[in-house]
């Protein structure tokens, strides 16, 4: 499955009695030698919720939120009848996420995005808003003014002038693994079109350069809205299609966006 071009394999684990899922979630994410995909998610029990999704990066990671992972997951769920709720409990890493599926379209409650830097994770305390960063690439040292959020996982979010220019393979990979950020980190870049709309490319951890992520969109709406860019709902514009972002008055973050199933066959474990 697809969420805007971040790619999934999901698999129907609850009957399975698998450990090593970490493992297989290299190989079955290969690009050359598996099935490929951005991550692994397995569809699991759950004493707490309706069920519980596993998220694994293609390096094997295992991670605690993904919100193109949890539409798909929620979609998956309704269309191949494994509940007849629309208004789903899915337990994860990062608690539990409620979707709501209303035909080819998936809202996520997101939660309240997290802005303390030491609860991120970061290694700095207090709200961390256009703090001054220095990273020396290849070709040079560049300062950006980094702006950090958790929304269920962690994001540095950077504003730039030329979206598509920009070495995002450069400095993304050099931020995920930055002393900073002790569980490393997702690592956004934004260009602000206007208040209602903004453009985004993403390096996550564990993946590099996708052609879309949710949690990552909704991490940037926070960190416009907190540099006093945007409103406070806004499209936001990704490689992969466009999500609806909206920053409530409940303090709650609300996303929006489409969940493809693009085929299904079988793979030995």
């Amino acid at each position: 499955m697809h969420g805007i071009g971040n790619d999934f394999v999901l698999i129907d684990a609850r009957d399975l009695k698998i450990n090593d899922w970490a493992e297989k979630a290299k190989r079955i994410c290969d690009r050359k030698f598996g099935v490929g995909a951005d991550q692994l998610l397995i569809i699991a029990n759950s004493e707490k919720a309706d069920f519980n999704m596993l998220i694994f990066n293609a390096d094997g990671g295992e991670v605690e939120m993904c919100g193109n992972g949890i539409r798909c997951f929620a979609r998956y769920l309704v269309t191949h009848g494994l509940t007849e709720k629309k208004k789903l409990l899915v337990e994860t890493l990062a608690g539990i996420i409620r979707p709501k599926v209303t035909g080819d379209l998936v809202e996520v409650n997101m939660g309240e995005p997290v802005l303390e830097g030491r609860d991120i994770p970061v290694n700095l305390d207090g709200r961390i808003v256009s703090r001054p960063l220095t990273i020396k690439g290849r070709t040079k040292e560049m300062t950006f003014g980094i702006t950090c959020v958790s929304m269920g996982n962690p994001h540095c979010v950077i504003f730039v002038d030329d979206l598509e220019a920009f070495p995002v393979g450069e400095y993304g990979s050099l931020l995920e693994k930055h002393d900073l950020f002790p569980n490393r980190i997702n690592v956004e870049f934004v260009e602000v079109m206007n208040e209602n709309e903004i453009k985004m490319r993403v390096w996550e951890r564990g993946s590099g350069e996708t052609l879309a992520c949710g949690t990552g969109a909704c991490a940037s709406l926070v960190a416009s809205v907190l540099n006093d860019k945007v409103n406070k709902d806004v499209t936001v514009h990704l490689a992969g299609g466009n999500l609806e972002i909206r920053w409530d008055s409940d303090d709650i973050v609300y996303m929006t966006g489409p969940a493809e199933e693009v085929f299904k066959g079988t793979i030995e474990l």
